[in-house]
């Protein structure tokens, strides 16, 4: 199944519309539906911790840091991942994510 998002065409289209057309069909379309090399949620955990190595701790990493969420990565398991990466990518960064994080699975906090 083919992962559908059409955020590029919808903020940059009249921009930038290859850019949009290389976010939303080949960067989402193809590569994030090859399920067969790498799971979906796999792929999540992935680029949670290349963007929080990057420090681009945005609405970007919100929204993938969700998308990991949906995807099925536990609160548990994103408290590890991020816990770990720290030690990789810089304490500074960690504590930025985990603050977003701890947005993202507020609900289950009881927040």
């Amino acid at each position: 199944m083919a992962v559908k998002q059409t955020a590029g065409r919808d903020a940059l289209n009249d921009f930038a519309p290859e850019f949009a057309h290389l976010n939303d069909d080949i960067l989402f379309g193809e590569v994030w539906s090859r399920e067969d090399k790498l799971s979906l949620r796999d792929r999540c955990i992935v680029t949670v911790t290349v963007l929080m190595a990057s420090g681009m701790l945005d609405s970007s990493f919100k929204y993938h840091l969700e998308n990991a969420r949906k995807n099925g990565v536990t609160m548990e398991e994103m408290a590890e991942i991020l816990t770990h990466a720290a030690f990789y990518a810089g304490w500074p960064k960690a504590w930025a994510a985990m603050r977003m994080a701890k947005e993202v699975y507020a609900d289950e906090l009881g927040k």
